[in-house]
């Protein structure tokens, strides 16, 4: 191994990862919804926001999307 490298010569070039790396968000979730994950997570030995991201990301590949309607609630006379 040499004592020093010459990196002036060196071409940088983009992170093939960079689109795939993952930022932190906070996020507040249901404690049912983490002990949900937390003891999965036991189960398997992968760490619960690992799991949480796993099942969002096969959200997205299936294209699951959520219903929300709330039915109208009818005025009460009085």
């Amino acid at each position: 191994m040499k004592a020093e490298y010459d990196l002036s010569k060196m071409q940088s070039r983009k992170n093939p990862y960079a689109g795939k790396l993952k930022k932190p968000v906070t996020m507040r979730l249901s404690e049912d919804v983490i002990s949900y994950f937390k003891d999965m997570a036991e189960e398997s030995g992968v760490p619960y926001q690992s799991l949480i991201n796993l099942y969002l990301r096969d959200c997205i590949k299936e294209g699951r999307k959520i219903d929300i309607s709330w039915e109208k609630q009818s005025a009460v006379a009085g």
